[in-house]
């Protein structure tokens, strides 16, 4: 999936190229922009951000629900197309979202084992 970023807040426009590192492409070639407003006569596949009840995506939002909602835009585009949907970028969404889960989970156990580790250094030189 290539994605292009074009949003008016500086802020959300470095937040997602942060997120989508790695996928990002020009407009020119890209299957879907990423945009924080909606704009009338473009031709390609948009996902909007924002607080609107019309948003694709309603802020704040974490990466894994960006992938989630650009693979369920992907996804609702070829059904009306009547394209048969490619199993690898879905599978690639997916793993995507099930590795930002897996990623937090293990900092957060390596937070909790350098704790520790700190706490058993402190305990031996205060004997």
């Amino acid at each position: 999936m290539k994605v292009a970023i074009q949003c008016e807040s500086p802020l959300l426009q470095r937040s997602l190229e942060l997120f989508l590192e790695g996928r990002l492409s020009s407009q020119r070639h890209c299957d879907i922009v990423v945009r924080d407003h909606e704009v009338h006569n473009d031709e390609h596949l948009s996902l909007i951000i924002g607080t609107s009840k019309n948003a694709d995506l309603i802020k704040p939002f974490s990466k894994a629900q960006l992938f989630h909602a650009l693979g369920q835009k992907l996804d609702v585009v070829k059904h009306e197309v009547s394209l048969s949907t490619s199993p690898l970028i879905e599978e690639e969404d997916e793993t995507e979202v099930s590795f930002d889960i897996l990623e937090r989970h293990i900092e957060k156990l390596t937070r909790e084992y350098q704790a520790n580790i700190l706490k058993a250094v402190r305990a031996f030189y205060e004997k």
